[in-house]
């Protein structure tokens, strides 16, 4: 009997300290009441493999760091980018012919993320792996001046060693290469994958300078920007990462539906600066200090069509300037709205904006994979899909391979593409990058695509989730109470 006091009194105390520890990690640091409440409930449900998770996914970037990027402010380029509004001529006066819910948005960019109006950009769209790296090594290899590079994946396989190696090649021939890339992200590829670039002169860094998963045992915070500027002149942004599965060479995933797109004109400036601010920020010994070669305004092309804003967010600032995108987007809608994420966890306030376009008569589409790369993720997705399902939104599955595509597309005339997802990591945790176009005909490229995409798509009704097995709609409604932290 005594042992058995024993025990409980152990257990007891083990219970009492392993709240007090939940407590103590998830309030010292800020965060928003969802996120805080989930966190809770995986800590104390889970004494020890709780805090494991936590030390994998919920650590925040340590203060130190986190002012290092606030640090780098685009008024470091003030001067440069004042010069390149003087030069093509972003002045207040076109924006008076603009419809009010542009002009709005526009300023709201502006505002939130400096982001400056570029215009009469030409913007080619590749929804295949193929065709777009047959293009972009065509690009590097015809650089004459810097190749800049910044990717969430730079895989050590086939289609990573093309690259790399046209990297030095053209490193060797005396042209400036950089290359930011993620260490979780390209999980595999060794700091030494680029030695013989730097041997060459080029220059190879992990995001924040952090090369080793072991020190820096973190899934979140992570750099899922993908950027590339060739000559200040040519720019690329998107979803596709470099890696062979990007190009369907996976036979988990199969077929790889993404978007990116290519551009040529002044939106290539906002790339530029991003990358060059991301760079000081992850190379201490070889910051970038003189910018006005990388902004070659009199070289520019000015026969586009294409007006865009660049916006970047991150962890470094509350703001979510990509959700505020995101958020316009769909208050903007008056009669259709198609979205495309290969992960559907929208916050309170996306998820309530969506409802409320629904409500209103607008025509929500909402495609997402048919296969989950990551099971919480994906059943989250799923209870989402089920609840905008009910309230009157088509929702599509992808059935010819895997969807990473993060499109939304508004009434046919307003668009954004990039690197942000339709979730609370890419909303707060993550680096990310997006392209929001005013252009009608991208608009409606887009489009034209979601429609292909829709003729090998199943919809996936309400009545469809009812029927769906008790057991599949539990894991979904778990998942989603751990969706503040997925």
């Amino acid at each position: 009997m005594e042992t058995w006091e024993i025990i409980k009194t152990v257990i007891y105390w083990i219970i009492i300290l392993n709240v007090v520890g939940a407590v103590f990690t998830v309030f010292r640091e800020k965060r928003d009441i969802a996120a805080t409440w989930a966190w809770l409930l995986v800590l104390v449900l889970l004494p020890v493999v709780g805090f494991i998770a936590y030390a994998f996914i919920g650590r925040k970037l340590s203060h130190r760091r986190l002012d290092r990027i606030n640090e780098q402010t685009p008024l470091q380029l003030k001067e440069s980018l004042e010069a390149q509004k003087r030069e093509i001529g972003m002045t207040a006066a076109p924006m008076n012919r603009l419809t009010a819910a542009v002009r709005s948005m526009i300023l709201l960019f502006q505002n939130i993320d400096h982001a400056y109006l570029t215009q009469k950009n030409k913007v080619q769209i590749f929804n295949d792996g193929n065709q777009l790296f047959d293009q972009l090594l065509a690009d590097i290899q015809h650089a004459k001046h810097s190749i800049h590079i910044e990717f969430y994946t730079f895989y050590n396989d086939q289609i990573g060693n093309q690259i790399r190696e046209a990297l030095e090649l053209q490193a060797q021939k005396g042209l400036e290469v950089r290359v930011i890339y993620d260490s979780w992200g390209s999980m595999g590829t060794k700091r030494s994958f680029f030695d013989q670039l730097r041997r060459h002169g080029g220059e190879a860094e992990p995001f924040l300078g952090v090369g080793s998963n072991l020190r820096d045992f973190r899934l979140n915070f992570r750099d899922h920007r993908k950027i590339v500027v060739i000559d200040g002149q040519i720019g690329y942004v998107g979803g596709f990462n470099i890696g062979d599965q990007y190009l369907g060479r996976s036979a988990k995933f199969g077929y790889w539906r993404d978007t990116h797109l290519k551009i040529i004109g002044a939106g290539t400036f906002s790339l530029q600066q991003r990358f060059i601010l991301d760079w000081n920020v992850t190379s201490k010994n070889h910051p970038l200090t003189h910018y006005r070669q990388y902004f070659p305004v009199n070289k520019m092309a000015k026969d586009g069509n294409t007006s865009m804003q660049i916006v970047s967010s991150g962890p470094e600032s509350d703001v979510e300037q990509v959700k505020m995108g995101y958020l316009k987007l769909i208050n903007s809608a008056k009669e259709r709205l198609w979205i495309q994420s290969p992960y559907l966890i929208p916050d309170d306030s996306v998820l309530d904006a969506l409802k409320v376009a629904i409500q209103s008569g607008v025509d929500v589409r909402i495609m997402i994979p048919c296969k989950p790369d990551h099971a919480f993720v994906y059943r989250a997705s799923q209870y989402y899909a089920r609840q905008l399902a009910e309230a009157g939104a088509t929702i599509y599955t992808y059935d010819n391979g895997f969807l990473h595509a993060k499109t939304m597309v508004s009434d046919g005339m307003l668009s954004s593409v990039g690197s942000a997802n339709m979730d609370f990591r890419s909303f707060k945790l993550n680096f990310e990058i997006n392209a929001f176009m005013y252009d009608e005909q991208i608009a409606q490229q887009l489009e034209k695509l979601y429609l292909e995409d829709i003729e090998q798509s199943t919809v996936m009704t309400a009545a469809a989730f009812k029927n769906q097995s008790l057991w599949l709609r539990f894991k979904q409604t778990f998942s989603r109470l751990l969706s503040p932290i997925l």
